[in-house]
């Protein structure tokens, strides 16, 4: 009687010690999500105006329930703070500091969502991590991820739907994301992506395999069902939506309509997904079998000794955590916010005169308030207009490498994006990778050069250059950076084009990357 006695006090002060050191983990996690504020703001901002990524209200209480239901097998097991959980904290704060100077909000984000696991290993130990560690992954579903989808999500839809409609024997004239059939015009833009469906299944996939199956073979099948099933479900209902419009004259599903036709079509495609999955449910848990019981040394440990080591991780954890955004908000007030840059070029070159009647309407579209120079060049019968668009003080919604900084928009009632592809071209003997594009109006074609400079380098892809961001503000303080853009007309072949921005870049590209280097030094 004694003994059972005695093992119930030891069994309540082990509760009593876990649920005060999980009391002290859920205070630091909040202080944390505090510091970071401007981080956790911005997801929660984005959830708040995009209906694409509204879910993550639901994530947290989504994770909270999945814990709270094992919350009788966690009791069970023991915790030990683990000092090595400070390393990797160390890199996913450094990871973030170098994401915040570089003003790539979606890194950000995931750092400060990788803490809260790491803050749980930290405080308490190797077991609670373990045995929470679902519910803890679940919270990165959190984070406002899948803009960078979109384009290859809009490029299935439209080679799905063009094929659908080949096999069906329906003529179809295709130039992009844009095609025409004998009743109308189609087009695939960003609300076509399915980008939304596949969010929505894949959350909603990943909670049904953890709440249905037990192991780890069957929840990952059906995670990746729920990835692969709404594609291709977008794919048919997009060819549904088009075929209904081809067959009804454009009378039915042309316009609002159609999304609303999608959402029902999703909406039966998931209610599938999940009958057939619940055919392989599994009702025994075998893993609520193999909890491990407290150790019973470590029941031994004075409570005041426990609480004490938990008090001094969870104030390690607070301090390390802190350093990070104290070096950020020190390295950006070194940054001179009122500086005026400005770009001015000099033309060595007798061949190219400035026009000042614009070649074209068209212009790129960047976001906040870079310094710009948009001029027109002719020789002879040859014209090319130079966009030049250079950021300094670079942050969220004023930064070079955005989202929102692009050629044409989707709804564009003038121009449209044909094509896309990268190339190589030799200029004075030097390479010179770009991007280009060709844009499409009804009675003009252009074809556009792009690429971006900073701090002397040249490149097209956003991932170096914000690598190249992030370097020059750690160590410089130099966030300035352009995107150069050229463009020229061209009738049938790009080549027309080809060779006019060939032969104003042989001429002139010393100076626009002299004007460049001068951009650098403010006024």
């Amino acid at each position: 009687m004694n003994a059972q006695t005695s093992l119930n006090q030891s069994n309540v002060t082990t509760d009593n010690r876990l649920k005060m050191a999980s009391s002290i983990t859920i205070v630091v996690i909040l202080g944390i999500l505090g510091i970071y504020h401007q981080t956790t703001w911005s997801m929660v901002a984005t959830w708040n105006r995009s209906e694409t990524y509204a879910h993550g209200f639901l994530i947290l209480p989504f994770s909270i329930y999945m814990i709270w239901t094992r919350r009788r097998q966690l009791l069970l097991l023991d915790h030990q703070p683990n000092f090595f959980a400070l390393i990797a904290l160390c890199g996913i704060g450094f990871t973030w500091l170098i994401a915040t100077l570089a003003s790539v909000q979606i890194v950000t984000q995931y750092m400060l969502v990788a803490m809260i696991p790491i803050i749980v290993w930290a405080i308490l130990g190797n077991r609670l991590l373990i045995a929470t560690t679902f519910p803890l992954v679940y919270l990165f579903f959190a984070v406002p991820f899948g803009d960078v989808l979109i384009p290859p999500l809009i490029d299935f839809t439209a080679d799905f739907t063009v094929s659908a409609l080949q096999l069906t024997g329906v003529p179809v004239f295709r130039e992009g994301t844009f095609f025409s059939l004998p009743t109308g015009n189609w087009s695939v833009v960003e609300a076509c992506s399915g980008l939304r469906y596949l969010i929505a299944s894949v959350t909603l996939g990943t909670l049904y395999a953890y709440l249905t199956y037990f192991s780890f073979k069957r929840r990952i099948i059906f995670i990746i069902l729920s990835i692969i099933v709404p594609i291709i479900a977008n794919g048919i209902r997009a060819y549904l939506i088009v075929m209904t419009g081809h067959l009804s004259g454009m009378t039915l599903a042309v316009g609002v309509d159609h999304l609303i036709y999608g959402w029902i079509f999703f909406g039966f495609v998931m209610l599938l997904l999940f009958w057939a999955g619940s055919f392989w449910r599994e009702d025994d848990n075998n893993e609520a079998k193999q909890v491990t019981h407290p150790n019973k040394n470590h029941n031994k440990i004075n409570t005041s000794s426990s609480l004490n080591r938990t008090l001094l991780m969870a104030f390690t954890v607070f301090s390390v955590a802190l350093i990070w955004p104290i070096f950020a908000s020190h390295i950006d007030k070194q940054t001179s916010l009122n500086a005026i840059h400005k770009i001015e070029i000099n033309y060595p070159s007798k061949d190219w005169s400035v026009n000042s009647e614009p070649m074209t309407s068209w212009e790129p579209i960047y976001v906040g308030e870079p310094t710009k120079l948009y001029n027109n060049y002719q020789h002879n019968n040859k014209r090319v207009s130079l966009f030049i668009t250079y950021y300094h003080n670079q942050h969220q919604g004023n930064e070079l490498i955005n989202f929102g900084n692009i050629l044409v928009k989707d709804d564009d009632d003038i121009w449209r994006n044909i094509n896309e592809t990268t190339r190589t071209v030799v200029i004075n003997s030097q390479e010179l990778k770009i991007r280009e594009t060709q844009l499409h109006s009804r009675s003009s074609k252009l074809l556009v050069w792009r690429w971006y400079w900073l701090d002397d380098i040249e490149t097209i892809s956003p991932y170096i250059a914000k690598a190249l961001l992030a370097k020059n503000m750690l160590f410089s303080n130099n966030d300035g950076g352009a995107e150069i853009i050229l463009a020229s007309h061209y009738e049938d072949s790009i080549d027309e084009a080809t060779d006019t921005m060939n032969k104003f870049l042989s001429d002139l590209r010393p100076s626009i990357l002299a004007g460049l280097h001068k951009a650098e030094e403010p006024f």
